[in-house]
């Protein structure tokens, strides 16, 4: 609405957004958590005026970049407090981001709740966070379908394959390792059909991991659950 494009107040939540996103790419190419840390504060400061009630789909855009900030400074961080407030933030952000309301940006919640939830399973033992990563990868992937949005598709399902990993070696589960490795090999194809350098060099890593996994639990009898 007119009214709501011009306002003062959501032009200063814009513009708080819009610094936040700038802190952050400046916090990829630096060491260290500052940068990251001042994006989580804009955007918290444009949430403070993009309320869900007023602009409910600039609310779950915000909480989903906020998901993003927290998500990179957990990375750097020991501990899991900022994923799971990046847990939070994206979970957030879909009440609003909803499938049938904006199908991509759903999807793309979704892959972004999984890759927190990923990076949180690796940190903590048992396997309830890595099959909920497993699981919002797969709600991704309904959306990224390969057709229309390939290097999209191939992202959550390589991330989905991560996962399986994962979760494979701590249930010795060969054949689910097997599964991961060829998700991983269908992402690889294609990011590299792309001609994407990076991100084929980042898969091929991931790729040798997996097989590693795969075949070492190819070599042990699971175990067989207490009498």
């Amino acid at each position: 609405m007119p009214q709501l494009v011009y306002s003062p107040w959501v032009q200063w939540a814009t513009v708080q957004n819009n610094l936040g996103g700038a802190l952050a790419r400046l916090g990829e190419r630096e060491s260290g958590t500052v940068q990251f840390e001042e994006a989580v504060a804009a955007y918290r400061s444009a949430l403070k005026e993009w309320a869900r009630e007023r602009v409910p789909l600039e609310w779950a855009m915000a909480q989903n970049n906020l998901g993003t900030a927290l998500g990179m400074l957990g990375q750097r961080e020991s501990g899991t407090a900022r994923l799971e407030e990046a847990v939070t933030a994206y979970r957030s952000a879909l009440k609003e981001w909803t499938r049938e309301r904006v199908p991509l940006q759903w999807a793309m919640a979704q892959n972004n709740l999984g890759t927190a939830l990923l990076m949180l399973g690796d940190r903590e033992s048992g396997t309830a966070r890595l099959k909920e990563a497993v699981a919002a990868f797969g709600d991704a992937l309904m959306e990224w379908t390969r057709e229309r949005a390939p290097l999209d598709w191939a992202t959550s399902i390589g991330m989905q394959g991560r996962a399986l990993v994962r979760l494979a070696e701590r249930t010795w589960d060969a054949a689910m390792a097997e599964t991961a490795c060829r998700q991983i090999e269908v992402a690889l194809e294609t990011v590299r059909a792309g001609g994407h350098v990076p991100r084929t060099a980042n898969y091929e890593a991931l790729l040798r991991e997996a097989r590693q996994a795969r075949d070492a639990l190819r070599g042990i009898r699971k175990p067989k659950p207490p009498i």
